[in-house]
């Protein structure tokens, strides 16, 4: 298998860069696509590839990523002896150009590459054994797609002071899956028209993005609408009667414990512990005491829009 070379990444500005990435579903985009991401949605992946909304600046995790990066490449090669080179280019699927692969480095003398991640502590348990988190096992076998590799490295620095390093093999019958779900998702993009939304707080954010004001008109839903309608107050009810269950177990462990702080059973901790009030700033008070000094501070929020099913 032939690799295509989209451009040449060194030097590169920022604003080209993700010029080209708006071009394919690159490695970090696949786990995206196929609903894995706890960041973004597809639909939000859709706005930024169809140019609608910008991609947000890195944040301190996926900076400090960065620049750690040579860092964890160095380790790898410390621990298992092999060497690596980068990759200066970003990478095209020989028979699906959209697919598109800017990738960590490749590994000298072997058809593979390497993923270089670090994250937090708190997400050590999703490295034990011989795991690696959904998104990055994706994003390895978008890499063989787009390469044609047998085999990926990836080697990941957890909180500062546990560094691992794993192998992923390339499966076939699931890149075939994940080929087909990235080119339905690119339809969308060259057609213009939005991917189905899911329930997800990533997804929730893109519409708002999409459709961040009301314009204050009324319209006749189609047909379809009766569906989401009756699954909107169906799941509301169970949502509703859940809360229910959960706040009469509270309350009969409250009556349990009585004036006690805390209760044990079974090597678990049961706590109803008295906190002191908050003091809490009366700002309708001291706009009519202050007004110069409340008009002077008083910061205005984000626009919003409130949600709801009522009878006309």
């Amino acid at each position: 298998m032939t690799v295509s070379v989209l451009a040449k990444t060194k030097d590169i500005e920022r604003a080209e860069w993700l010029e080209l990435r708006r071009q394919g579903i690159g490695g970090s985009d696949a786990p995206i696509v196929l609903g894995l991401s706890r960041y973004k949605s597809p639909v939000g992946l859709w706005l930024e590839k169809t140019g609608q909304i910008v991609p947000e600046e890195v944040g301190e995790y996926a900076y400090w990523g960065q620049r750690l990066e040579d860092i964890v490449a160095g380790e790898f090669t410390l621990r298992t002896g092999l060497k690596v080179k980068r990759k200066n280019a970003i990478l095209t699927h020989s028979e699906y150009p959209f697919m598109i692969a800017n990738i960590d480095r490749m590994i000298v003398g072997e058809r593979a590459g390497l993923e270089c991640k670090t994250t937090s502590a708190y997400r050590k348990d999703d490295w034990e054994g011989d795991n690696v988190p959904d998104a990055y096992y994706v994003q390895c076998q978008h890499y063989m797609a787009v390469t044609g590799y047998k085999t990926w490295y990836i080697a990941c620095l957890i909180g500062g002071n546990t560094f691992v390093h794993k192998v992923v093999v390339r499966d076939d019958a699931f890149i075939e899956r994940m080929i087909e779900v990235q080119k339905q998702f690119w339809d969308h993009v060259v057609n213009g028209t939005m991917p189905a939304v899911d329930g997800s707080d990533a997804c929730a954010d893109a519409l708002k993005s999409l459709y961040p004001e009301s314009n204050g008109k009324m319209v006749a839903l189609p047909a379809i609408a009766e569906s989401f309608i009756t699954q909107y107050e169906s799941a509301k009810q169970d949502e509703d009667a859940a809360k229910l269950r959960k706040q009469e177990a509270q309350h009969s462990l409250e009556e349990l414990l009585g004036d006690n702080e805390i209760g044990q059973i079974n090597g678990r901790a049961v706590n109803w512990k008295s906190r002191k009030a908050p003091e809490r700033f009366d700002s309708k008070t001291f706009k009519v005491d202050f007004p110069d000094l409340h008009a002077k501070y008083a910061k205005v929020g984000e626009p919003s829009r409130w949600f709801s099913i009522k009878e006309m």
